[in-house]
Order: structure tokens, then sequence, then C-alpha cells
């Protein structure tokens, strides 16, 4: 018997009547996940102060996020608008080994934190020489590499077996639900999976194991206790929020009982799709304050941009004096008599004093430079 081209996703047997409303708040689920995520991204990479492993390693939590929601979101509210719900052979295949490689990428990356976290609390001393940047870089590309091996082992196994149906009961392909509709033996699959699973469990007790060193460091002195809540805490929830949600997806897909309904099936399958990705960059951006001040920063100086450019704006309008003329002028002390007349065409209920301080500060080196040229 043949492989078939295509598999159905009967997930969504249960999703017809509520189309419009799913579809829009996935909409703005995937929105928010991708905004929050390039904000954290973008601000570790464009700041050289937080080019730092515990901050590297986060950036790359972040990345993660984008790379496995890709494989999920886009087709999940495509299907949501659609009357067939269906993927094809290939399709399949490539959304189980983004989305499980972007799970166990997540454990990986969680564990180097937890390392990291370890050795900056419990052995400072040792800190730089342990962690540093070239070594943080190779964990970090092994954190990566790894996973996406695993994966490539497990869908070559999966896709040596003959099946004998073609329905999923998801919303997206899983190993497991292919594996399930084998007419071969699956030993092979079931050992490997096994495998991996525990390797990834010795990372939750590794993850532990390392936090309770950390707990029992912090106790020492109050500067520990604050460095700990400060960067741990963060962490730890996230860890939480991820394993909850593994587990949750992990107990449906080989324990789920045929009573349970498929709404909440259908819940238990995208948590860790949902959940994770979006609230892990809020509870380090929250609570991380370094992270918290340099967005703070960042979003204050794209105002304060926004606000100049209004002002300057209001100036050009609002003033009877033809600005271009002092671009023209042949003498610096002409530049400054243009200029000083633009801002003496100001009301001076549009702007606070400072503002226009600052404004004929600006527009006086505007000018100059211009004149010079």
């Amino acid at each position: 018997m043949s492989n078939p081209a295509v598999f159905s996703l009967s997930g969504f047997n249960s999703t017809v009547n509520y189309r419009v409303t799913l579809s829009s708040l996935t909409l703005l689920t995937y929105g928010a996940i991708l905004v929050v995520n390039v904000t954290l991204i973008l601000t570790i990479i464009l700041d050289q102060s937080l080019h730092e492993p515990m901050y590297i390693c986060l950036c790359n939590l972040c990345i993660n996020a984008i790379y496995g929601t890709t494989a999920f979101y886009p087709k999940f509210v495509y299907d949501l608008l659609s009357d067939i719900h269906v993927i094809s052979y290939v399709g399949c295949f490539l959304q189980v080994y983004i989305i499980y490689s972007y799970a166990t990428i997540d454990f990986s990356i969680l564990a180097l934190m937890a390392y990291d976290r370890y050795v900056a609390i419990c052995r400072p001393l040792k800190y730089h020489s342990e962690m540093s940047m070239r070594r943080t870089s190779v964990l970090v590309f092994l954190s990566w590499l790894v996973p996406l091996v695993f994966e490539i082992l497990v869908l070559t196994l999966t896709s040596t077996l003959k099946l004998c149906s073609s329905h999923i009961e998801k919303l997206y392909c899983a190993n497991w639900s292919i594996v399930k509709l084998a007419c071969s033996s699956t030993k092979a699959n079931d050992i490997v999976g096994l495998l991996i699973i525990s390797i990834y469990i010795g990372h939750v007790v590794f993850i532990f194991t390392s936090y309770v060193h950390l707990v029992l460091s912090a106790l020492k002195s109050r500067e520990s206790v604050r460095k700990f809540t400060q960067t741990c805490v963060p962490h730890l929830l996230c860890l939480l929020n991820v394993t909850a949600a593994l587990l949750f997806d992990l107990m449906y897909s080989r324990y789920g009982s045929a009573s349970v309904p498929q709404s909440l099936k259908n819940f238990m399958a995208v948590q860790f799709l949902m959940v994770p990705p979006l609230l892990n960059p809020i509870i380090y951006g929250v609570i991380l304050t370094r992270i918290r001040h340099r967005i703070i920063s960042f979003f204050h100086k794209a105002f304060r941009i926004h606000e100049r450019d209004i002002i300057i704006t209001h100036v050009y309008i609002h003033s009877d004096v033809d600005i271009s003329r002092c671009l023209t002028s042949r003498t610096r002390a002409e530049c400054v008599e243009q200029t000083s007349k633009v801002i003496d065409h100001l009301s001076s209920n549009t702007v606070t004093l400072l503002q226009m301080l600052s404004l004929r500060s600006h527009a006086r080196k505007e000018s100059w430079s211009n004149c010079e040229q």
C-alpha cells in the first residue's frame, strides 16, 4: 500500500461555527508574538551592552519562537477559513520537523541559560572564563544543531512506515499522530522517541538541580537574592511555562481519551505554540531591568524624534519667513537672522520654552552647517 498524497486534519471539525472569531484571534495572537519577540531581538542586537551570554541566549529563544510559530499560524488561519482541511505529505513532515525541533531547541536554550545563571551566581570568579563569547557561541550553536539532527532521525524513521490511513485528529501534523496510522511495526520509532524524550527530561532534571544550588547560594547574601530575583525568576517562569505546555501536548498525544471534547483537545495541542512564544519575551521584558530600560529608552527616543519633527513642521507651515533663504545665505550672520525670525513666529502656546530653545539650537546648527557648505 502506498502512502497517502495528503493528510486530512479532523481537528478542525469542531471549529466550523467559530471560524471568523478564531481566525481573528489567531491573527492577533500571531501578530503579538511577532511584535514582542522582534522587539526583544532588535533591542539585544542593537545595544552593545547587552551582548552578554544570558541576553544572547534570550535572543535565540525569541528567534526560535518565531521559527516555530511560523510553521503553525499561517497554515492554521488558512485552514480556519477554508472548507477543506488537508496538508500534503511533504508539507506535513516539514511542519512536524519545524514544530518539534522548535520545542526541543527551547529546552536546549533554557538548559544553557540555567547553566549560565549557575556559573554567574555560584561561581562568579570563573564566569568570564567559563562563559566567554566564543564558548557561548559554540553552546548556542549546539543548542540548535542537536535538536535539528534528532528531528531528522525521527522523521527518517517515520517516513519508512507504511500508513493505513490519512486522518490526523489534530489541528496540525504531529509525529506521534502519523506513527499511529502505521500498518507496520513501530518499535524502532518508539525506542528512538523514548530515548529523545529521556534526553530532554534530563535537561529538565539538570535545570531544576542547578536551581537548587542557585537558591542555596542566593540565600547567603542580599546581593545574591537581588541578582537571583532579577535574572533567575524570569528564566524559571519561562521554564515552567514551556514544560507545562509541552507536557499537556505529550499527555494528549499519547494518552488522550476519546471521551475528551475535541475543543479541549485542540486547546491542549496548541498551548505550547501559543503561550510560551507570547509570554516568554513579556516575562523577560518586564522583569529584567536592563531589557526593560532599553525598550523604554528606545520608544522614548523614537517619540522624541517624532515630536521634534512635528514641531519643526509647525515652524515651516506657520511661519511667514521663507527658511529656504537661509540655505542660500552667504554669511553665518544671515543664517542666524533667518533662523531667529522663524523661531519668533512660533506661538508660545504651541511649544514650551524648553522646546523653543532646543529647536533654536537645532535650527542654528543646521543653518550653520548648510552655510559652511
